[in-house]
Parts: C-alpha cells; sequence; structure tokens
C-alpha cells in the first residue's frame, strides 16, 4: 500500500475516532425541565390510579396484604363467659367476709370442667365447680375463686370446698365478648395485614379474606456497566443494587416485585424487555435517563405512545435526570443510575402510584419533627432532598444531615429519613425546625448514640458492643463536630482527637464539668501514596509536602472541615492550599480508596488504613483518641459496657493487633 493510501486511512480512522468522541461528549440539555409538583401532575393526570382489583386469599397468604373490606364480627369473641385462673366457680355472695380466720364453706360438685368442655351442672348457692384456666362459667356461677385463696376438706361426703377470701361478682372472668363483639367492625378496608390483624381474623374463625390485588412491578437496570451480585468485579463494573433496593421497597410496600435484570446498552434488547414488561401494572428502570450518548433508556422510552413521556428533567437535587412516562394508564418511570437519586424519585414518584394500585392510603408519611445542629445551604431553583440520621436530644430530636452524593449506596443504610428542601429556600440556619419524612415505618431508637472522628478502632468497639446485645448509630462529623453534639447533650460518646496548642495535651483540655473522658488509644497519623512514588517515598514528612504543594500534577485528598485530621493537615500545610485541598473525604478508608484507586496521589490517614490499603506511609503525628461522655450518661447499661469493653484484655489485644497503642503501653 502506497504511503498516501495509509495516510488516508489514518486520516479516516481520526476521524471515526474523533466523531466517536464527539458523540459521547456531547449531552442533549433538558428541554422542558419542570418543578416537582408540575411533574406529578402530569405523571399521575395520565395514570388509572386506585385498586387493581379483588382477591380472596387464604389467612396464611393474607400477611403484609391489604384489605379490601371491613371486617365485621358475626361471633363474640370470647364466644362464652371463661374463667381467666384455675380455682372453683361460685356465686360470690357464698364468699363475702370470708377471711383467713373466718372461712366459708360451700359443697363441691361432681364436674371438672376443662377448656372445651360445656358445663352440665348448675352452680346453686352453696355449691361450687372446679374450673380451669379457659374453661366455661356453668350456670349460676358469677365468679371465679383462685385455688390458691382455698383448701378443700376430705374428711366429709361430698367433699367441701373451705374458702379463705371473698370475691366480687365477676372477679377472674372474661365475658362473652368482651374482646369483640358480634356486628362489631374490627378492620377496616385498606388496612394493612400485620401478625396482629392475622390473629384477629383467626379468633373470628375466618380461613379467607378479601384483599386487594398486589400490583406487579417490573423492575429493570440498564447499563453496559451493570453485573448482577455474586459475579466476579470487572473493572469499572458496578453491582445491580438498584435492583435489589427497588424490589425490596416494592415488597415493602405491598407490591410484587418482577425482576428483569440487568440490561446492556443495547436498543434492540431493551426494547424487547420492555414490551415485556408491560404486561406488568408499572415499570421501573434505573441508569439511562440522561441525554447522553449512552443513555438508551430515555430512547427506547421516547418511543411509547398514549400519552409517552410526560416529563424529563425535574428541578430535584439529587434526581433531576427522571423520566416519567405513561402507557394506557401504566406508569413507566426510568430513575437515575446513582443509589441515593434513585431512592430519592422512588419515594417521591413511584411510591404513591404503587400505594394507590394496592388500595393503600397515597397520602400516609411517617414523619417526626426535628431540628438542624449546623447550618445546611441549598441550590435555590431545585427541590433539595437531604438524607439525615435522628439522635434524641433532651428537648426533641436533633436532624444530622448525611450527605454523600448521589453515588452513595450505604448513606440510606444508616439514615432515618430525609427532609425536603423547597426549591425557594437556599439556607436553613442551625436550630431550624424540620420535617423528616421516615424510610421505615417508625423510629427505632439505638442504645447508644456516637458522634464524632471516624476511626477504625472505634468500629472495632461497636462491632463487639452489637455482639454483646447493644445497638449503636454512628454519625462521622469530625472531632470538632462530636464534641460539640455531645455537649449538646445530643449523643452518649464522642470520639475525639483534638490537640491543645497551648498545653501541648489531648481532648482533655476540651471538656468542661459536664463531660468525662473515657481514655482510648492512641493511632500513628501519617502522609499516605502510592508504594513506589518517589515524590513521597523516603522524604521527610516537610520535604515531601514542599513536593507536593510545588507539583501541580500531584493531587491531594484532604478530609472534611472539622476532623481533628484536618486540622493536623491545615497545620501542616500551614496556608498552602495544593491541588485536591477541596477535595474532602469523610474516613480515613476513604482517603486510602481514593489514592489505591489513582483518583489523588496522597492524603493523610492512620497507619492502620495505610497497612490495610498496602499504602506507603510517613508518620506526623502520635495521637491520642479517647472518648467525651457526658456525665449524666455514664452509668447509662450501653455506655458501662462500652466503657468494659476498653477494659477488656481480649478487646485490647484486637486493637493492638490492627496497630493501636493502649493507653498504658
Amino acid at each position: 500500500m502506497s504511503n498516501d493510501g495509509q495516510d488516508s486511512q489514518s486520516q479516516d480512522s481520526k476521524n471515526l475516532v474523533s466523531q466517536a468522541v464527539r458523540e459521547a461528549a456531547r449531552q442533549q440539555q433538558f428541554l422542558d425541565v419542570v418543578d416537582r409538583d408540575t411533574a406529578t401532575e402530569r405523571f399521575q393526570a395520565a395514570l388509572k390510579l386506585g385498586p387493581l382489583g379483588v382477591e380472596s386469599v387464604e389467612l396464611s397468604a393474607a400477611l403484609n396484604r391489604t384489605l379490601a373490606e371491613d371486617v365485621i364480627a358475626s361471633v363474640d369473641v370470647p364466644s362464652f363467659d371463661r374463667s381467666n385462673v384455675d380455682g372453683f366457680a361460685i356465686q360470690a355472695a357464698d364468699t363475702f367476709g370470708a377471711t383467713e380466720d373466718d372461712v366459708r364453706r360451700v359443697r363441691l360438685n361432681a364436674e371438672v370442667l376443662h377448656p372445651g368442655q360445656a358445663p352440665v351442672e348448675t352452680v346453686a348457692s352453696g355449691t361450687a365447680t372446679t374450673i380451669a384456666t379457659g374453661g366455661m362459667l356453668p350456670r349460676g356461677a358469677d365468679a371465679v375463686v383462685m385455688v390458691e385463696h382455698t383448701d378443700l376438706d376430705e374428711t366429709v361426703d361430698p367433699p367441701e370446698l373451705i374458702i379463705r377470701r371473698s370475691v366480687a361478682s365477676g372477679q377472674a372472668l372474661t365475658f362473652a365478648g368482651t374482646d369483640i363483639a358480634a356486628g362489631e367492625t374490627v378492620l377496616r378496608s385498606g388496612q394493612r395485614v400485620s401478625s396482629r390483624e392475622i390473629g384477629v381474623l383467626a379468633a373470628l374463625g375466618l380461613d379467607r379474606v378479601s384483599v386487594y390485588r398486589r400490583p406487579k412491578v417490573a423492575v429493570i437496570s440498564t447499563g453496559n456497566e451493570i453485573i448482577a451480585p455474586g459475579q466476579p468485579m470487572k473493572p469499572g463494573a458496578v453491582y445491580d443494587s438498584n435492583a435489589a433496593i427497588v424490589s425490596a421497597a416494592v415488597a415493602e410496600l405491598g407490591g410484587d416485585p418482577v425482576n428483569f435484570g440487568a440490561i446492556p446498552d443495547n436498543v434492540s434488547q431493551l426494547r424487547d424487555i420492555l414490551e415485556q414488561a408491560q404486561s406488568c401494572d408499572l415499570v421501573v428502570l434505573s441508569g439511562g435517563t440522561s441525554k447522553g450518548a449512552g443513555d438508551l433508556s430515555y430512547q427506547v422510552v421516547s418511543e411509547l405512545e398514549d400519552p409517552g413521556i410526560v416529563a424529563h428533567g425535574v428541578a430535584l437535587k439529587p434526581g433531576k435526570p427522571i423520566c416519567l412516562a405513561a402507557v394506557e394508564g401504566k406508569g413507566v418511570v426510568i430513575l437515575p443510575g446513582f443509589p441515593t437519586s434513585a431512592i430519592f424519585t422512588f419515594h417521591e414518584f413511584v411510591v404513591p402510584v404503587i400505594r394507590s394500585l394496592a388500595g393503600l392510603d397515597v397520602d400516609r408519611r411517617e414523619n417526626v419533627q426535628a431540628k438542624l445542629p449546623m447550618r445546611v445551604n441549598s441550590e435555590r431553583g431545585r427541590t433539595e432532598y437531604l438524607l439525615v440520621g435522628l439522635v434524641r436530644a433532651d428537648d426533641g430530636y436533633v436532624a444530622y444531615p448525611m450527605g454523600k452524593g448521589s453515588g452513595s449506596v450505604t448513606t440510606f443504610s444508616m439514615a432515618d429519613g430525609f427532609l425536603t428542601i423547597d426549591q425557594h429556600t437556599e439556607i436553613l440556619e442551625a436550630g431550624a425546625d424540620v420535617l423528616v419524612q421516615l424510610l421505615s415505618e417508625s423510629l427505632v431508637p439505638s442504645d447508644l448514640i456516637v458522634i464524632g472522628s471516624h476511626c477504625v478502632g472505634l468500629d472495632i468497639l461497636l462491632s463487639e458492643l452489637n455482639l454483646r446485645g447493644f445497638t449503636a448509630k454512628v454519625m462521622h462529623v469530625g472531632s470538632t463536630g462530636g464534641l460539640a453534639a455531645v455537649k449538646r447533650g445530643e449523643c452518649d460518646i464522642a470520639g475525639i482527637h483534638l490537640l491543645d496548642a497551648e498545653t501541648n495535651q489531648y481532648n482533655k483540655p476540651f471538656l468542661d464539668e459536664s463531660l468525662q473522658l473515657a481514655t482510648g488509644y492512641r493511632r500513628v497519623q501519617g502522609i499516605v501514596f502510592r508504594r513506589g512514588d518517589q515524590r513521597f517515598e523516603g522524604q521527610s514528612v516537610a520535604d515531601a509536602l514542599n513536593v507536593a504543594c510545588d507539583d501541580s500534577n500531584c493531587t491531594m485528598v484532604n478530609r472534611n472541615a472539622g476532623s481533628g485530621t484536618r486540622i493536623l493537615i491545615d497545620e501542616l500545610l500551614d496556608g498552602r492550599r495544593p491541588p485536591g485541598y477541596a477535595v474532602q473525604a469523610k474516613s480515613h478508608n476513604a482517603v486510602a480508596t481514593a489514592i489505591v484507586q489513582e483518583r489523588a496521589d496522597w492524603g493523610m490517614a492512620i497507619e492502620t488504613v495505610a497497612a490495610d490499603y498496602e499504602l506507603g506511609f510517613l508518620p506526623t503525628q502520635n495521637e491520642h483518641y479517647d472518648f467525651a461522655i457526658p456525665v449524666s450518661r455514664y452509668e447509662r447499661p450501653a455506655v458501662q459496657c462500652f466503657r468494659e469493653l476498653l477494659a477488656n484484655e481480649e478487646i485490647r489485644q484486637k486493637l493492638s493487633d490492627r496497630g493501636f497503642q493502649l493507653a498504658d503501653d
């Protein structure tokens, strides 16, 4: 081939590459971004909402279903007057005045009443019948005297019952219909059936019950990068957490999830799957909703009609790319691919639809009032969702923001709920009252609240605490944030490592008389980097920092403001701002991960984490990590257990094995 031919072929190849790059880089803009309320109105107007139909199911299959009609009792519960104790059915008047010193005597009838046995003899005045707990009260009796308050005289025939304590009419009895009266409405249409309702239905003698049909919800994940849990991880791949989360949420809401799996970015394949999925009552996709070249879900959904897409792009943060569509009254929703964005938009737009189709109250929300402990900034023009962890203070709940970005999977597992910031609000001041929507039907308080600095050693202690039967909620807000929280009474323990510049002493100078310090352990902070990086390897800390600050290609990953590690970093940098300074990680592990994945070249973390991630380490500071505890909470059971763990030799050895130095070492 001539050089001219080779040059032409090379140029064509370059043009193809250039075209591919341009296509991938080009992103169409959302042409009609609407606010949340408008999107909701358009979407729900295009749907056929309301229960899907009624079916009769066996009682064993009724758990978590929604009742389709009121349940009216056809029988009394109990259906007879019954004894609550083992004793003797008697006429109360025959016991009046009975004491240990002045007993009463009655003749014992020749009948013993066990549960399920109908009485034969009548209890006349001056007689009594032996009866067991749950036994049916015989005619003539109006009370039961406990066996403990009687003796039996067998020297006479028939035997006589000696009564040492008087009883009132109705004593130790449950009368027919006391629990449920025939004709009473005991359960109502739209009520979820829990184990408690199952018990009521069984007590009424019902073996079947009418419930609303469960809506079938198709769940589809899209993207070449998505792989199923259990498959080996590949570079650039992501495990499909969205399908698992959405499917579980659908089931919790009373729906029937139908998982179609993860579909690669193939228009033809996605079109076929979407056609199959429309046999369900609702279709929920995740991923591919933006308008980039590789986002195909919206392209396929845009082919739908009657009416098709009703909103693509909603002024939300996170969740702007959500796509809402409908086909012949059935909803088709494309959630954003990032987990946090997906779940927020699922709660906002999909949950009300599923609740309506399942026959549940659409407007029901489990909310609690709380106060913000810190200022929160928001972006005007977009409704913003903020995940929070709730802790109980002396005057109510406090909502701690738990933002980790729209890609965080773990945030939801740790959060209690979220608050919605109106699109017209830019700032929520510290102390502001907020309404938190719970992520579950009830708020289950933890035994121990820990707020403060993140540490692997603390993780070890809390895992051991859990094994001993105590639950803990942890929020990593840094040492200064933890100290402020514990002083406000918002937590039981604050993990801190703060150095007082005047006394050169750790932690104790920062405490007031309301707090007590539980001694923790020592750990070594230092600069972490990839092994073999000559900018750091074998250098002193000062020289390494000089090189890092002077090299525009040397990127750091910082720690969150308020953390003890951030304070140490700022002291070492002495006002310098190297590349990457604005990028903040909330934990030592997050710093190490960024360096391992080459998103950053260096940062600061403890020696234990550096070893875990096989990173280089330049020690800077041997610091004390201790625990500030309110004096008023020092003797609480969970706090006591935590303190005992600090003194436990086995636990101390575990900490030592991970590179932590115990206080008396």
